[in-house]
């Protein structure tokens, strides 16, 4: 098991990541996301809520060049027709809504993510990351999936879903875009990092934040949800303020 300090302090550009996991005592679902950015475009942005999830947002207007793939809704919660609220979405781009919209429809999680690809923003052909997080009556399991090209072939798409029944307390999985920095920036690979999930909201944010290479952090959003009630508290930390 992995330390997420030491994974993200020895990697300058991990690009977009997730985490998912359970804390310690078992008792709360965790999520984290963050992105990076090398560009003015990317570096651009801030975090801020949208309803029970976050959007990005140019920081200065006047700076933003292209929107496409750098405003979009990171994390949302479904709600089913009954609306009860047991999913939350995470990803790094606009397939958030391609996963609500297929839940909405009956779709399966994988199911949704077949109509999308990975990034048109060759050569990078930087992957589409996704989280879903299912937490009803006491209970809590997540899923994963990274869309990306064939070794940087843009014919060929490589779909993968991973699935987390009950995870451990203590223990979560960690998926990022880039493998590390270079031209072009290599896709992440693999299954899933396993790391170690320690601390309050607070203590776990910060340290994910002070551990993200501070030339290239942009924002990070963390949530913790309780399993028992499905209750939720977030924080965002943004370096533009």
């Amino acid at each position: 098991m992995l330390q997420l300090e030491q994974e993200l302090k020895n990697n300058a550009y991990p690009g977009r990541g997730i985490v998912i996991g359970r804390t310690v005592d078992g008792k709360k679902a965790v999520i984290a996301y963050f992105i990076m950015g090398r560009s003015v475009n990317s570096r651009n942005r801030i975090f801020v809520t949208e309803g029970e999830g976050i959007r990005t947002q140019a920081f200065d207007p006047a700076k933003l060049v292209d929107p496409s793939l750098v405003i979009y809704a990171p994390v949302r919660v479904y709600a089913d027709a009954q609306g009860q609220k047991y999913d939350t979405i995470v990803t790094n781009g606009d397939q958030t809504d391609t996963i609500y919209d297929g839940l909405s429809k009956g779709l399966t999680f994988e199911q949704s993510l077949r109509s999308r690809q990975f990034e048109p923003d060759g050569p990078n052909y930087t992957p589409r990351i996704s989280g879903l997080v299912h937490v009803q009556d006491g209970k809590f399991d997540f899923f994963m999936s990274i869309l990306k090209s064939n070794e940087g072939d843009p014919s060929c798409c490589d779909r993968y879903t991973f699935s987390y029944d009950n995870p451990a307390p203590g223990e979560g999985r960690f998926i990022h875009t880039y493998m590390h920095d270079g031209d072009p920036l290599p896709s992440f690979q693999g299954e899933p990092k396993k790391v170690a999930i320690a601390g309050d909201i607070d203590s776990f944010g910060g340290m994910l934040w002070e551990s993200l290479n501070e030339e290239n952090k942009v924002s990070l959003f963390v949530r913790f949800i309780d399993i028992a009630t499905g209750q939720w508290e977030s924080r965002i930390l943004n370096k533009n303020q």
